[in-house]
């Protein structure tokens, strides 16, 4: 079944609510949500017997096993979301989750999760298939966000999606490294890179669009104000064809809003904390700074007023504490929805979204693994075959059903971060990648 909106739509529709007040926006958001329910008294302690590299290793096989079993195993394609418990028979694939997948095979080899030629092979015929299968029935290069998993076929009316083919091309190019001496996959990779024409998403403007559908053309948004968004323009402007490739100017072409809270001030658009994540899990702007700002910095602080913002309802919400925080993109109760803060933002509930801690492990480690670890030894229904559920709310008993790759996949990734650098150190290896990041004029700092 379709997710109703998607991640970018949802934060579209809240945008057309930013000239509310802050405060206004909190009262209206909190209002009538249940926040008088009491969460029963914890067990004392985090409960998780575990060191923190027995739990970030649980958390990567866990998600592994979903990329690797909830993958169509002829044409690699990674479902969108599935039963956290498996058994899962949906069909529907979203590139963004293709692309994560990528990477933790990536990972999973390094790590022996499964036989170095096994994964290899999968490799091998998920990039064949996107190649010869599914980009062709795109655009310009650019993929349907959503497919049938088996045929490559568009699914639902899903748009041609610029953003979620930048998430594609992340995990292609990391293969493109962690395989260099593969005979097959970095000619694969290459091609499917070198066929994506950026210059035409920009849709003769100065930003590129959110996407293209053949019934509506280009979708009238577009990607100019700070958000998921530096992977997308980095690897634009580094495209290898440069009748394809978008000028270097575009990289000071988007809004870079500052918001202070609590005595914290990082760039924000007011979005949900995964907008600070999803670029940092492959490219690492560790000790580098632009002609703007820092943004590991910037993600950083913009963890720890995450962080703060959710302490600050415990008042309306009883379970939200030093021990439990963290609400990012995520399912509810009433569906998926975009939610966090600060400011508020969505119909918060006292809902926990694992991904949102875990996509910040390299920001603020030991904060982000002690909720972790909190969640891990106080709420077993809370992790299942694939790892952590995608949302649960400690204060009603009401627990996920679901995983979403998206962020089990962000959640694997920014753990190997953590741990090793893995993935940064493999991704920044590219010549592309390396392109972006000069053409933007980062500089050690």
């Amino acid at each position: 079944m379709k997710t109703t909106f998607t991640r970018r739509e949802l934060l579209a529709q809240l945008a057309k609510a930013a000239s509310v007040s802050s405060l206004g926006a909190t009262a209206l958001l909190l209002h009538g949500c249940g926040g008088s329910s009491m969460a029963p008294p914890p067990p004392p302690g985090d409960g998780y017997s575990g060191t923190d590299g027995q739990l970030l290793d649980e958390i990567e096989k866990a998600g592994f096993q979903f990329f690797w079993e909830q993958a169509d195993a002829t044409t690699g394609q990674v479902k969108d979301r599935a039963l956290a418990a498996g058994n899962d028979t949906r069909t529907v694939s979203s590139i963004a989750a293709t692309g994560f997948g990528l990477t933790a095979l990536c990972i999973g080899d390094q790590r022996g999760y499964q036989p170095n030629a096994a994964i290899a092979a999968r490799v091998q015929a998920t990039l064949d298939f996107l190649l010869n299968q599914m980009q062709p029935q795109g655009m310009n290069g650019f993929f349907y966000h959503f497919v049938d998993m088996t045929t490559g076929a568009r699914a639902f009316t899903s748009e041609v999606s610029s953003i979620d083919t930048a998430i594609l091309l992340c995990g292609v190019l990391t293969c493109r490294q962690h395989f260099s001496q593969d005979p097959q996959i970095p000619g694969l990779a290459t091609q499917i890179y070198n066929n994506v024409n950026f210059n035409w998403m920009l849709n003769g403007g100065t930003t590129l669009s959110m996407g293209w559908t053949p019934e509506n053309l280009f979708i009238p948004t577009r990607w100019d104000t700070y958000s998921e968004l530096m992977m997308l323009y980095l690897l634009a402007m580094a495209a290898p064809n440069p009748a394809f490739a978008i000028p270097a100017t575009s990289w000071a072409a988007w809004a870079r809003p500052s918001f202070s809270y609590q005595g914290l001030s990082y760039i924000s658009s007011g979005a949900p904390l995964f907008t600070h994540q999803y670029s940092h899990a492959w490219f690492d702007f560790r000790n580098k700074k632009d002609a703007f700002a820092d943004y590991f910095q910037n993600s950083i602080d913009a963890t720890l007023a995450h962080r703060l913002f959710c302490i600050s309802l415990a008042g309306q919400f009883s379970d939200y504490s030093a021990d439990l925080w963290g609400i990012s993109s995520s399912d509810s109760v009433k569906g998926y929805v975009a939610w966090g803060g600060p400011p508020a933002l969505g119909p918060i509930d006292g809902s926990l979204v694992p991904c949102a801690t875990a996509g910040s492990l390299a920001f603020d480690f030991p904060d982000t693994i002690h909720v972790l670890r909190w969640i891990r030894g106080h709420f077993p229904q809370a992790w299942q075959l694939y790892g952590y559920v995608d949302a649960f709310n400690p204060l009603t008993g009401w627990y996920g059903t679901d995983v979403i790759g998206i962020d089990v996949g962000i959640s694997v990734l920014m753990a190997e971060n953590e741990r090793t650098q893995l993935v940064w150190n493999t991704f920044m290896k590219d010549p592309a990648v390396q392109s972006g990041m000069n053409l933007a004029g980062f500089q050690p700092g």
